[in-house]
């Protein structure tokens, strides 16, 4: 008897756990695989055109641009361009850029320079020459000291100041200027001789140097980052 009692009680719960399942089947309804997905919030939405992606499985949230390469930036020109437009770019960079001027501390930095250079000046040029390029001139000057030499130079004439490259390179811009000067260059021995050079004929020299400047800096001054000859 109380046996029977027993499993009536498991057909009556069997029955009250099959009406609620029911209910709730009636309530959420089924998924079939073509119901709407919840928008992804680290999905960005489409471009115009672009067909959306397809849905995730229910239990995976992708994190944006994991697991494939970053899209590629716009393809940066690399050819030459002209003087007029580097110049453009640098003052669109630096409103106070202005060529004239930049011509005029160019000249009194070429000049300020050389007489370091030859007199083996080497806090003169720190603060105007880049790393690299101070390096080198340090370096020579090393070498002319060990071996007893000095160095005698002194710029007559200015034949032509012009600039010549001009462009902007992220923040920095740079500007390429080319001298021709008239110069008196030798070089002496530990006991005076002229081991190099004429002391008394100048030359015509050209260099070609490139100065830049960060654009974003407070500081107004320009390095020189590269010299070369023609």
């Amino acid at each position: 008897m109380g046996e029977g009692f027993y499993f009536f009680d498991i057909l009556i719960f069997g029955m009250v756990a099959a009406f609620l399942v029911y209910r709730l089947r009636s309530v959420l309804g089924r998924r079939h695989g073509e119901e709407r997905q919840r928008p992804n919030p680290f999905t960005p939405p489409p471009k115009a055109g672009q067909a959306p992606a397809p849905a995730e499985s229910d239990n995976v949230v992708p994190l944006p641009d994991r697991g494939r390469p970053p899209e590629a930036p716009p393809p940066v020109e690399t050819g030459p361009i002209s003087l007029e437009e580097g110049v453009r770019q640098i003052r669109a960079a630096d409103p106070n850029f202005n060529e004239k001027y930049f011509l005029q501390g160019a000249k009194a930095a070429f000049e300020m320079i050389v007489k370091a250079f030859a007199d083996g000046d080497t806090a003169t040029l720190r603060p105007l020459l880049a790393d690299d390029v101070y390096d080198g001139f340090a370096e020579a000057i090393r070498k002319r000291q060990a071996a007893g030499e000095t160095r005698e130079t002194r710029i007559t004439a200015f034949e032509s100041i012009d600039l010549k490259e001009a462009r902007l390179d992220g923040r920095h811009a740079l500007v390429t200027i080319k001298f021709v000067t008239h110069q008196i260059d030798c070089t002496l021995n530990a006991d005076g001789d002229v081991v190099d050079g004429d002391p008394d004929e100048a030359i015509e020299v050209v260099d070609i140097w490139t100065f830049s400047r960060n654009t974003r800096s407070t500081d107004p001054n320009w390095l020189l980052v590269e010299t070369r000859v023609p």
